[in-house]
C-alpha cells in the first residue's frame, strides 16, 4: 500500500503541472487584464508599461508560468490587481465553500444512498418508478432555476429561510444552499446506487448469505451495500472538486462569498492571478480526492489489494 501511494503521488506531479499550465495559458488568452483595469478609457502608455512591469505581464508567457510555479511551491499565489494577496482571498473563501461542500456531500451520502437502496431493492415497483421520475426532473432542471425557485418560495414567499446568507456563512444557513448545490449530484448518486444494488442483489454471494440464514438487514448492510458502493464512492470522490468549483451559480444566488464568488469576480474583472490561483488549488483538491477514492476501494472490497 505504501509503495502504491508513493507511486500515485509521483504520478500526480506531471498531471498537476500539465493542468496548471493549461489553465495558465487559457486564462492569459481570455483578455488583456491591464485594459480591464483602465475601464472604458485607453490606458496611458507610461501607466500601462508600469502596470505590466509590476505584475510581470511584460515577460513571455512561459517565463510568467515558470515564475508563478516557483512562487506556488513557496505558498505565494500572487497578488490580485486590487492589491490583495490571493492567499488572503483563499483564506476567507475556501472555509466557506468547504462548509457548503460538506453539507452537499452529506445530503448526497445520506439521501442519495438511502433512496438508491430503497429503489434498488424494490426495482419495478411504484416507489422505484416515482424516485426515477423525480431524479430525472432534478437532473433536467438547471441548478440556477432550482436555486431561484427555492429562494423565491422559501425565502421570499413563505419566509422560512433568509433569502441570502450572512457574511460568516454558518452551517445552519448553508443547509438550503447545500441541498440546492447537491441536487443534481444527489440524483445521480441515487441512480448509481439503485443500479448497483439491483445488480448485486442477484449475485451468488447474496443468495449464499441469505441461504445461511443471516438476517436480511445484515445481508444488505454488510454484504450487498458494501460491494455496491464502489461506483457511488467513485462519483462522490470526483464530485468533491466539482462541487467546490461549480458552486458559482449557487453562491451567486444566495450571496455566498466563497470560491465560486471569487472566481466569478476574477473572470469578470479579468484578474488572472485570482483565477489561476483558485483553480490551481481546485486541481490539487481533484487529485487528492481521486487518490482517497482509490484507497477506499480496498476498504470496501477486500479483494482489492495494492502492491
Amino acid at each position: 500500500m505504501g509503495r502504491y501511494v508513493i507511486r500515485r503521488l509521483l504520478q500526480m506531479i506531471p498531471v498537476f503541472i500539465g493542468a496548471t499550465l493549461l489553465i495558465f495559458l487559457m486564462v492569459n488568452v481570455m483578455g488583456d487584464p491591464i485594459a480591464g483595469l483602465c475601464g472604458d478609457k485607453t490606458c496611458d502608455p507610461a501607466t500601462e508599461a508600469q502596470l505590466r512591469s509590476q505584475f510581470g505581464l511584460d515577460k513571455p508567457v512561459w517565463q510568467q508560468y515558470a515564475t508563478y510555479m516557483g512562487h506556488v511551491f513557496t505558498g505565494d499565489f500572487g497578488t490580485a490587481f486590487n492589491g490583495q494577496k490571493v492567499i488572503d482571498l483563499m483564506g476567507t473563501a475556501f472555509p466557506i465553500t468547504i462548509r457548503l461542500t460538506i453539507v452537499a456531500i452529506v445530503f448526497e451520502i445520506i439521501i442519495g444512498i438511502a433512496l438508491g437502496v430503497i429503489t434498488g431493492l424494490r426495482r419495478g415497483r411504484p416507489v422505484d418508478t416515482g424516485v426515477l421520475l423525480l431524479t430525472l426532473v432534478v437532473i433536467s432542471v438547471p441548478t440556477f432555476v432550482t436555486g431561484l425557485l427555492v429562494q423565491l418560495l422559501l425565502g421570499v414567499k413563505w419566509n422560512i429561510i433568509e433569502p441570502s446568507v450572512s457574511s460568516g456563512a454558518p452551517i445552519d444557513q448553508l443547509i438550503v444552499p447545500g441541498l440546492v448545490l447537491a441536487s443534481t449530484s444527489l440524483a445521480y448518486v441515487t441512480r448509481l446506487a439503485r443500479t448497483s444494488i439491483a445488480e448485486n442483489a442477484r449475485s451468488d454471494y447474496v443468495r449464499t448469505a441469505t441461504a445461511k440464514g443471516l438476517p436480511r438487514r445484515r445481508v444488505i448492510m454488510r454484504h450487498l451495500l458494501r460491494n455496491s458502493l464502489i461506483p457511488v464512492v467513485t462519483f462522490i470522490g470526483t464530485d468533491i472538486g466539482g462541487l467546490m468549483g461549480g458552486a458559482i451559480v449557487t453562491e451567486r444566488i444566495f450571496n455566498i462569498h466563497g470560491v465560486g464568488f471569487q472566481l466569478y469576480q476574477g473572470i469578470l474583472r479579468q484578474n488572472t492571478q485570482t483565477v489561476v490561483g483558485f483553480v490551481t488549488v481546485l486541481v490539487l483538491v481533484f487529485l487528492v480526492a481521486n487518490l482517497l477514492v482509490d484507497l477506499l476501494y480496498a476498504v470496501l472490497d477486500p479483494r482489492i489489494r495494492y502492491a
